[in-house]
């Protein structure tokens, strides 16, 4: 009855019609749930006096607001999915198959968006590389996720100094499983001997054959010429009349008296690297002609270390197919790889990976590695939003060479992504069809939504329901209905999707403008800034920048456009719809130019503050009066960081890098890049960064970078174990305003046992701070019980995405022997965010419970984000001895 009800409602309902206005939705934050605006229905009046050349289009409107799909795979179950892929890896026998396994692993991993994780995915699959080809694109892979393409003055073909992502390393047949952080030894390795003309004065002492090419001779020794292969053998010792003859003609095999010098040389010095790259073509050439292996294999790795740009490859890809030559053929590849993403925008490099010709001389190659080609093409096509012709080609090829079902499943599903956005809603939607017959059941949100868009949407909201049904029900599954919904019903399905998956931006976006269309101005304003509070975005910004411009706050709004810019320099601000200088024209109308003196100020107000949303707009807003300011692109950059926008920060440091003034300079921040990536330093070496940091408090500076410096010496003190000296610091800090020392004082308190002082410390800092949450969160370790539930059940209500306090109140819940609720409240973290350590407590409250089958997937869950950890690899062993002794007991009884 529900059905027909809502069946009437859907009849009476005009359905929007998506014109041209309709632009499609778009992702801007790697995949994030973030929508885009529509700015396109007009006010029928308004009293605010800010200028209508700003705000030209008017409201954002509910009705044409509406999340991206996803690209990525996204399993039903991810906990079931992690357990299988680490039995998988654990028991595969062959490298090959092992570096296929992890590069699986990546593709159920993206959901989560944790770069450090994804890197991990790749380098392991790199390590267990084995064929040359899958090698080269797995290297070029981990240098595209670092984004080294952003760097000016590095060559695409320069080594980094990593061995696993060294472009000749890649060129060498075999696993590498000890390499992960191991330094590149080619620059240094020894230069190739030059060779004298003296050194070749005795080649004509001992030859007995000569090779005729037209009138020219080439003079050879037969038995070293003989020794190249069997055929030559043959010839020069067998019945044929040539074993006899002391000169061959050699003029109808196509090479030239050049190359037969060369072979001649080569026989006896057994090297390739003394002639000129078209004398080695010839070389290998004759090889292929005669058999000659070694000389083969020689000069395609003579050819191989020569294409070193875009035009060689290009020149010898074609020669490189036609002889099927492995080795040249992947150094071409590298060399394209290497370039992404700007060899997708090259028509002759594009027109290679898309023609029929190469796909049938790549053949040869196999197909597992092909697919790993163009699966990289095609990620790096999806990052950069392209919708092409070629890019469906790309994607049409990863599909042919697909052989296991998620290959299939999530090259038919990104295919059903880029024909969305091109509009073509009804061969999208027979994609994401085939994707979900593969077992991909997020596919079908992309069936509903394809349904949707042709006008059919009550059968998009009966998919959504038959889906809700049937599996387990996930945040994005109420989400996608709630598209299709009305009313109350549609707001019922949206706060359903923000409890099971509070990752989700859109049910908040959705429904401050509904409330701001209310006229509830105050509501709209608080539901987004509940949102900004623990998840950043560029999207949620521009529309709290939106609201604070459509109310005439000016200040506000060019505080969010500018911190919007700072994660996304690129960002097109409300869709492309608003003046270009929008930023300009707010400055303008806001204030008088700020001077830097001023700047300062402010920016030591919102950091005070810890207000980093505040403190961005600053220091965007310096960087815009004086690009110079390099240091000022590092602060940026850890702001971003404790934003958790990763990404963002690590552009910011790249930038920084590429305008340092000095060597030094750039190492320091090439320090922070690898340090950023995971490449730690010793815990030996704590002392020596003591020192440094002494030493640089000894400079002349400005408050905030010595608030900054004693709050890190702090920390250093305490990893030293000098806890008076560390609070020192932190006091020293505290007197300069450098509010986040609060927390560092109060971790000497607690270190110190004076457990109430260092709860006093936190109250200060969440008195003083504008984020909260994490203080919270600290305050509760140094709480009493009661007081520190409080303190996590407030940390949740700022941030539901901390999972720390969901372990706590399970770890309560546990010691009241209520293992359900315990468990309830860790799979509630669980379903959205399946962190290492809260997997491995809920492994350990199933094996409390004696469910060991329970225990142990969690367990294997837990080992694939990281396969070395102690705990749960003691817990998993013990889990699995457990079921075994149970399984021989029951036999033993039957």
């Amino acid at each position: 009855m529900r059905n027909l009800k809502l069946f009437e409602r859907f009849k009476s309902t005009q359905i929007h019609a998506f014109t041209s206005q309709d632009s499609p939705s778009t992702s801007t934050n790697g995949g994030s749930s973030s929508p885009r605006i529509n700015f396109l229905r007009h006010p029928k009046s308004t009293s605010k006096s800010f200028s209508r050349s700003l705000l030209p289009h008017g409201f954002p409107t509910t009705d044409l607001l509406e999340p991206p799909l996803d690209s990525y795979l996204k399993p039903i179950d991810l906990v079931e999915s992690l357990s299988n892929l680490y039995r998988r890896i654990e028991s595969s026998p062959e490298p090959e198959t092992t570096s296929m396994l992890y590069l699986e692993q990546y593709t159920v991993l993206r959901s989560l968006g944790d770069a450090k994780l994804l890197r991990r995915c790749l380098l392991n699959a790199r390590r267990h590389a084995v064929d040359v080809p899958c090698k080269v694109v797995l290297s070029a892979w981990l240098r595209f996720e670092r984004r080294e393409h952003e760097l000016v003055g590095v060559e695409s073909m320069d080594c980094n100094g990593f061995a696993i992502e060294c472009p000749k390393s890649c060129l060498n047949h075999g696993c590498d499983l000890s390499l992960v952080n191991e330094r590149c030894k080619c620059s240094k390795e020894d230069e190739v001997k030059v060779c004298l003309a003296d050194e070749f004065s005795g080649l004509d002492e001992d030859s007995d054959i000569s090779f005729c090419v037209g009138l020219e001779k080439a003079k050879c020794v037969r038995s070293r010429i003989a020794s190249l292969s069997r055929p030559f053998e043959a010839m020069l010792y067998g019945s044929f009349a040539e074993s006899r003859a002391s000169e061959i003609d050699f003029s109808e095999n196509g090479v030239s008296v050049e190359a037969m010098v060369a072979l001649n040389i080569y026989s006896r010095l057994k090297r390739v690297d003394l002639f000129r790259v078209e004398t080695v073509f010839e070389l290998l050439g004759l090889a292929s002609k005669f058999c000659c292996d070694e000389l083969k294999s020689a000069c395609e790795s003579r050819l191989a270390s020569s294409v070193t740009d875009l035009d060689k490859a290009l020149t010898f890809v074609d020669y490189a197919l036609e002889e099927r030559t492995k080795l040249l053929l992947s150094a071409c590849l590298q060399v394209f790889l290497r370039e992404l993403p700007r060899s997708l925008h090259n028509s002759r490099v594009m027109r290679f990976f898309c023609s029929s010709e190469a796909k049938e001389g790549l053949a040869f190659l196999g197909s597992e590695c092909l697919f790993m080609l163009y699966y990289f093409l095609s990620q790096v096509g999806m990052e950069e939003r392209l919708t092409t012709e070629p890019m469906l080609v790309l994607l049409e090829r990863t599909r042919e060479f697909a052989r296991a079902n998620w290959q299939k499943a999530v090259s038919m599903h990104q295919m059903g992504c880029v024909l969305f956005e091109r509009k073509d809603y009804k061969a999208a939607q027979f994609h994401f069809r085939l994707a979900s017959s593969l077992g991909h059941v997020y596919s079908l949100a992309g069936v509903s939504r394809t349904e949707y868009k042709q006008g059919k949407r009550y059968s998009a909201y009966k998919l959504m329901n038959y889906l809700i049904s049937k599996h387990k029900p996930h945040g994005w599954m109420y989400q996608e209905r709630s598209l299709y919904n009305v009313g109350d019903e549609k707001l019922k399905d949206l706060e359903t999707a923000t409890e099971l998956d509070p990752t989700l931006t859109f049910p908040y976006m959705y429904r401050a403008v509904m409330k701001f269309e209310g006229k509830q101005v105050k509501e709209a304003f608080e539901e987004v800034d509940r949102l900004i509070q623990f998840k950043l975005t560029p999207d949620c910004l521009e529309l709290r920048a939106w609201l604070f411009l459509a109310v005439g706050d000016r200040e506000r709004c060019l505080r969010d456009l500018r911190a919007v810019l700072s994660l996304e320099p690129k960002y097109v601000l409300f869709g492309g719809r608003m003046r270009n200088d929008l930023v300009e024209a707010l400055t303008t109308q806001c204030s008088e130019v700020e001077s830097d003196a001023e700047c300062w100020v402010r920016l030591y107000e919102r950091w005070s503050a810890v207000d980093d949303v505040g403190s961005l707009g600053v220091v965007h807003q310096m960087l815009q009066n004086d690009p110079s300011k390099n240091f000022l692109r590092f602060r940026q950059s850890l702001l971003l960081l404790r934003l958790n926008c990763q990404g963002a920060a690590m552009r910011c440091l790249r930038v920084a890098w590429n305008f340092a003034a000095s060597e030094a300079e750039r190492l320091v921040y090439e320090g922070w890049l690898l340090y950023d990536m995971s490449y730690n330093l010793d815990p030996d070496e704590s002392s020596c960064v003591a020192q440094v940091l002494e030493e640089a408090l000894k400079c002349p500076s400005d408050g905030l970078r010595k608030g900054q410096a004693l709050n890190n010496l702090g920390s250093v003190y305490i990893d030293c174990g000098m806890l008076d000296q560390a609070e020192t610091a932190y006091k020293n800090a505290l007197e300069i305003k450098h509010t986040r020392a609060h927390q560092g004082l109060a971790r000497v308190y607690f270190l110190k046992n004076q457990r109430k002082e260092a709860c006093e410390e936190m109250t200060k800092l969440i008195d003083k701070a504008f984020s909260k949450a994490a203080a919270y969160e600290k305050r509760s370790e140094y709480c009493e019980r009661e007081k520190a539930k409080e303190d996590l059940d407030m940390a949740t209500t700022l941030d539901p995405l901390r999972t720390y306090p969901y372990r706590y109140r399970a770890a309560v819940l546990m010691d009241d022997q209520r293992e359900t609720e315990a468990v309830e409240e860790l799979s509630k973290a669980i379903a959205f965010r399946p962190e290492l350590q809260t997997l491995h407590l809920r492994a350990a409250f199933h094996e409390a419970t004696g469910k060991l089958s329970l225990a142990a997937q969690d367990c294997e869950a837990a080992l694939c984000l990281d396969p070395n950890h102690t705990e749960t690899l003691h817990l998993y062993s013990r889990s699995k001895d457990q079921a075994s002794s149970i399984d021989n007991t029951i036999v033993g009884l039957d």
